[in-house]
C-alpha cells in the first residue's frame, strides 16, 4: 500500500499507482528472477512523479528448461482513495529472453487500437508511451545490473481486462479485447467527486465575494490554454469545473452571479448539445451522437454522417465534415442546442453563453450572448 496523501479541502485522500507502474514493476521483477535465477517477493520502481514504490509480486511462474526460458509474476494494482474498475485487479509481464533490444507486447486482457487519433497506432496493444518507457528503463537497469548483453521479449497481460473493458467506453473510442495499460505520472491522485465540486463551489463564492458580477468558467487544461492565448486578463479570474458543468452553474446561481460564460473544448462541450450536464466519460458519451444530430437536421446525407460514427475524436470528426457545404449550419445547429439547453440550466433567470474551441481548428462556434458577455468579463478583469 502506497503510504502518500493529498488533501481537498479538509479531506486526506490516499494516492495509488497506475497500471503502467504496475506492468513496469512486474517486468522488472521477472526480469531480475530470470536473469538473476532467483525468487523475489517484492520489487521497487520510480515513477515518472518521483515517488519510489514497494511492491508485492504475485503469482510467480516459470522455465528455465532448454526450451523457452522465462518468468512470469504479477502487481496488484492499487488504485488508493480513487479506486476505480481497475482497482485489485492483478497485471502480469511475461518477461523471456531474445536476441538483442526490448520488445513490449500486450497479451491476454490488454486491448489492441483499432482507431486512429490514440497514444499508440492501430494495431499495436493498448500500452501507451509513459509505461512503455517505465518498462523500458526500468528492463535496461536489469540488464546492466546483471551484465546481460541480449535482449528481453516482454509481454504485459491483464486476465481481468476482457471482462473490465465491457464496462468502459474502450470499445466505443477504438480499444478492443482489453483495457489500456495507462498513466503519465504512474501514480494515481485521487480527487473524490464530492471534494472537486466542493472547490468549484469555494472558487465561485470567493469570485463572488471580490465582487465579480459574472463568471468565467472553464472546463480545464485546454479551456485554460485557450483562455491564455485569447483573454488573458481574465486567465487568474476563471473558476474550472472538471467535467461538473450542471453544478458550477448551479452555484453561479446561488451566489448571485448576472451572467455565466462557458469556455471549453469541443470535445466535452459538445455533450451538452444533449444536455449531458456532467462530461465524464464514465457518466454519458453521446458526442458522436450528438454530431450526427445536428448534421441529420442540417442537411448533410447520411453516408458522409456514417462516416464520422467511428470517429475516436470530436477533432477527428470535424476533419470529416469541415470541407462539407453544410458544415457551417451544422454548427449552427449545435450551438442552438447547447444554447437551448444552458439557458433551460438557469431558467432563463441570468445570461448565460459558450465558447466552443478546438485545438485544431481553433473557436468552431459560440451560442448567441457569448461576445456580450464575454465583453463585459474583460470590462470587469480591467477594473
Amino acid at each position: 500500500m502506497l503510504d502518500t496523501y493529498i488533501f481537498h479541502g479538509k479531506e486526506k485522500l490516499r494516492c495509488g499507482y497506475t497500471t503502467g507502474s504496475c506492468a513496469a514493476a512486474a517486468a522488472k521483477a521477472s526480469a531480475l528472477m530470470l536473469l538473476g535465477n532467483c525468487r523475489i517477493d517484492e520489487v521497487s520502481i520510480s515513477t515518472p512523479k518521483g515517488i519510489d514504490l514497494n511492491l508485492l509480486v504475485v503469482d510467480v511462474s516459470g522455465n528455465f528448461s532448454d526450451g523457452e526460458r522465462f518468468v512470469k509474476c504479477g502487481i496488484v494494482k492499487d488504485g488508493g482513495d480513487d479506486a476505480d474498475v481497475t482497482d485489485g485487479i492483478t497485471v502480469y509481464a511475461k518477461v523471456s529472453l531474445c536476441e538483442q533490444g526490448i520488445q513490449i507486447l500486450g497479451g491476454e486482457g490488454v486491448g489492441i487500437v483499432t482507431k486512429k487519433g490514440l497514444d499508440q497506432p492501430v494495431g499495436n496493444h493498448a500500452i501507451n508511451s509513459t509505461p512503455r518507457r517505465m518498462i523500458t528503463k526500468h528492463l535496461l537497469e536489469v540488464m546492466e545490473e546483471q551484465e546481460y548483453g541480449g535482449g528481453l521479449k516482454v509481454e504485459i497481460s491483464i486476465p481481468a481486462g476482457v471482462e473490465l473493458a465491457k464496462k468502459t467506453f474502450n470499445p466505443r473510442l477504438g480499444i478492443e479485447g482489453g483495457i489500456s495499460v495507462i498513466g503519465t505520472t504512474g501514480i494515481v491522485e485521487p480527487m473524490s467527486n464530492a471534494a472537486i465540486v466542493e472547490t468549484i463551489r469555494i472558487e465561485e463564492r470567493m469570485l463572488r465575494e471580490t465582487g465579480r458580477k459574472n463568471v468565467l468558467i472553464t472546463l480545464g487544461n485546454y479551456g485554460k490554454s485557450f483562455l491564455k492565448n485569447e483573454m488573458p486578463d481574465v486567465l487568474e479570474r476563471c473558476v474550472t469545473c472538471s467535467n461538473f458543468i450542471g453544478e458550477a452553474i448551479d452555484f453561479a446561481l446561488e451566489f448571485g452571479f448576472e451572467g455565466v460564460l462557458m469556455v471549453g473544448h469541443i470535445g466535452k462541450m459538445v455533450k451538452l448539445g444533449a444536455g449531458i450536464m456532467n462530461t465524464h466519460s464514465a457518466n454519458a458519451d453521446g458526442r458522436m451522437d450528438v454530431l450526427i444530430s445536428c448534421g441529420v437536421r442540417a442537411g448533410i446525407e447520411s453516408n458522409k454522417l456514417i462516416e464520422i460514427a467511428d470517429c475516436v475524436t470530436v477533432d477527428d470528426a470535424l476533419e470529416v465534415l469541415m470541407e462539407h457545404p453544410l458544415y457551417d449550419k451544422m454548427i449552427e445547429i449545435l450551438m442552438e442546442r447547447i444554447d437551448f439547453y444552458l439557458n433551460n440550466k438557469v431558467k432563463n433567470e441570468i445570461p448565460i453563453a459558450a465558447i466552443i474551441f478546438s485545438n485544431r481548428y481553433g473557436i468552431i462556434g459560440k451560442t448567441k450572448k457569448a461576445d456580450e458577455l464575454k465583453n463585459v468579463i474583460l470590462s470587469e478583469s480591467r477594473k
